[in-house]
């Protein structure tokens, strides 16, 4: 009894006295710190700082040109680039292109990344199905884009569902590799601690599988949009009157550097700002990680 009084310490708190055991004083979570106050030009700096690079050399270029230095005839200068897009505005060229370039990108990124996803989770969840159909993909990853193109065009047509199915192709790889390796790679002793609370397969799958794979499918989804944006422009190289792909065929036939070069910088862009959107919509279900670095910080 006496040993059972000692440890037990008794604390006047609001006029009553609470006893608190080595037990209690253990569980008693630890004070929260204060969180650090934001600097709110942080939030601008980091994608300023981004700019420095790309800016830094078009400025370059551009006192280059004007000083006689180079005639920019093959590699024009940023103020010929801009007025190229200028042109194509005012014409209303540059909107459809971006349009009909942008909405293929975005449907085969949809189609890409809905069977990626529902493949690489069934390859990775079952070792007899990842042995059946896992083989099979890894060599069709090895084929070469432009390889498929003939196919597609003999199979769908020259038409726009040809081009949104290459573009899938290129969507699905990485998001399939990226879901079955974040699987395969979940650490055993968590598992087997849902499976101790008899946790059942939809419940291990939402408290333990997602949480650890999704970081991994955020990584996989942004690979997948970027061979998506790579995989348009062979798409559009399959007979297309309409979008940037176009834009590049139609400045190399003509002789117009200036065209070949805003195509260029309108893909850089257009990949950066959905490459942005990806990772800002997973943000807010990536809060959770005690990493170095937050997503929307890289």
């Amino acid at each position: 009894m006496e040993c059972q009084r000692s440890r037990t310490r008794g604390v006047a708190f609001g006029g009553q006295v609470v006893s608190l055991s080595p037990m209690t004083i253990l569980a008693q979570p630890a004070a929260a710190e204060p969180a650090p106050r934001k600097n709110p030009l942080a939030r601008w700096a980091r994608p300023a700082l981004g700019l420095v690079l790309p800016v830094g050399l078009a400025l370059l270029w551009e006192f280059a040109v004007r000083l006689g230095l180079s005639d920019g005839r093959l590699v024009p200068p940023p103020s010929r680039i801009f007025e190229e897009f200028a042109q194509l505005a005012r014409a209303g060229e540059l909107q459809r292109h971006l349009a009909a370039t942008g909405l293929r990108v975005a449907a085969g990124f949809a189609f890409g990344t809905v069977a990626g996803t529902l493949l690489g989770a069934i390859a990775g969840y079952s070792t007899i199905l990842r042995r059946l159909i896992d083989p099979s993909l890894q060599g069709l990853r090895a084929v070469p884009s432009i390889a498929w193109i003939p196919l597609f065009i003999l199979w769908l047509g020259i038409f726009e569902t040809s081009k949104v199915a290459l573009i899938a192709v290129g969507v699905f790889f990485p998001v399939y590799l990226g879901v079955m390796g974040a699987i395969l790679a979940v650490d055993r002793k968590i598992v087997e601690v849902g499976r101790v609370f008899r946790l059942s397969g939809a419940a291990m799958v939402r408290r333990i599988l997602l949480p650890a794979v999704l970081p991994t499918y955020v990584v996989a989804l942004r690979a997948g949009l970027g061979l998506g944006w790579m995989f348009v422009i062979a798409a559009e190289f399959m007979g297309a009157s309409e979008g940037l792909g176009y834009l590049l065929i139609d400045g190399q036939q003509l002789g117009k550097p200036a065209e070949i070069v805003a195509a260029i910088v309108a893909f850089a862009v257009l990949g950066r700002l959905t490459d942005w959107l990806i990772v800002l919509c997973a943000a807010p279900f990536l809060r959770w990680q005690d990493v170095f670095a937050r997503p929307e910080e890289t």
